[in-house]
């Protein structure tokens, strides 16, 4: 079986390329060309200059260069772009192209095809656990949106299909490459993972140290009404997720990131705003509001007047308070409603049909 080279951090791109003692430079301009330069096939990377001819030969022996396939592209009148990947490996997986201003790009990756979790507001809930992606499928929805992108990306954010922390080990190596220099050079504080509440996997990733952020979808500091939309509240009770938030936040010196979607005649009472006061009395948080979108029609986003008087309520936790805009609702890209569809919006050709 042949390695694919997406997959490979770069020590175990070294140790691969052992048998053809390559210098410490030609390792690394091989990892450049797979992710730095995008190399398109594995002739590609061998024919960069400063790969060596012992080192081609091995890479045409046993490594290979496995893509996504784009099963479409699909844009929103604000902006975003959905992409709808299939993968040879099984199962259907999307990503989102998210437009920051008119001068970059920040992608929203999925995980996994299908998610364990069943958030009762979530698209992608609804289709249950099909597997974890590997690291190249990861990196690959990356890749492909990068290639054809006007602006720079510069930010990924593991919010799509799927809940990271329960694929660590292929997540927090994406992660790694997209972040090394000689990889995708995207700032690690500018790789985010949004997780629901694994407790055991935020506690590793505190003590490995790791430089990415975390973002805590809370969505209710009350258990009884966050267990009715987040059932990951039965397996790991919100009191064992705040420590784990507490523990965060201390080792981090900053702010801890508390997503919170916010949910018409459900979770935007006073009594909600000071369940979370209480709840995370001494902890140093900021909360992202985010709208629900649930394209059934059982949870309605706030009305402006239901979010005024909660932000009004809010002010009791002496917190950064934000609304995070969750784009491209009417072609299924929003946060929550992911599902690997395909309606709304316009379908983009492909760079070579365009024009």
């Amino acid at each position: 079986m042949k390695l694919n080279l997406k997959t490979l951090s770069l020590p175990e791109l070294e140790l691969a390329l052992a048998p053809a003692e390559p210098s410490p430079t030609a390792v690394r301009k091989v990892f450049a060309a797979v992710h730095a330069h995008g190399a398109s096939s594995v002739e590609d990377v061998c024919q960069r200059p400063q790969v060596p001819r012992r080192v081609a030969d091995l890479l045409r022996q046993s490594a290979e260069l496995t893509r996504l396939e784009v099963v479409e592209r699909r844009q929103a009148e604000d902006g975003f772009t959905k992409y709808l990947f299939d993968s040879p490996l099984g199962g259907r997986v999307e990503a989102v192209r998210i437009p920051i201003f008119d001068h970059k790009y920040v992608v929203c990756v999925s995980s996994q095809v299908g998610c364990a979790l069943a958030c009762d507001f979530c698209m992608t809930g609804k289709l249950g656990f099909k597997r974890n992606l590997r690291t190249w499928e990861i990196l690959d929805q990356v890749a492909q949106i990068r290639a054809e992108a006007d602006r720079p990306v510069r930010g990924v954010v593991f919010m799509g299909m799927g809940e990271p922390l329960l694929n660590y080990a292929e997540t927090i190596r994406a992660a790694r490459i997209l972040s090394h220099p000689a990889g995708y050079a995207i700032s690690g504080t500018a790789i985010t993972f949004s997780t629901a509440g694994m407790v055991p996997a935020i506690r590793r990733y505190v003590r490995e140290g790791h430089p990415y952020r975390l973002a805590f979808s809370v969505t209710s500091a009350i258990p009884e009404k966050r267990a009715q939309v987040l059932p990951i509240e039965r397996a790991h009770p919100l009191p064992e997720l705040v420590d784990a938030i507490r523990e965060y936040a201390r080792v981090r010196r900053e702010r801890a990131m508390i997503a919170y979607v916010s949910i018409s005649g459900f979770n935007l009472e006073r009594e909600d705003a000071l369940a979370l006061k209480e709840t995370f009395e001494g902890i140093p948080i900021k909360v992202d509001l985010i709208d629900v979108t649930d394209p059934t029609g059982k949870y309605l986003p706030p009305t402006p007047e239901e979010l005024k008087a909660f932000r009004d309520h809010l002010q009791v936790l002496g917190a950064p308070i934000a609304r995070r805009y969750s784009g491209g609702k009417e072609i299924g890209a929003a946060c929550g409603t992911l599902a690997a569809s395909q309606y709304g919006g316009v379908v983009v050709p492909p760079p070579e049909a365009a024009g």
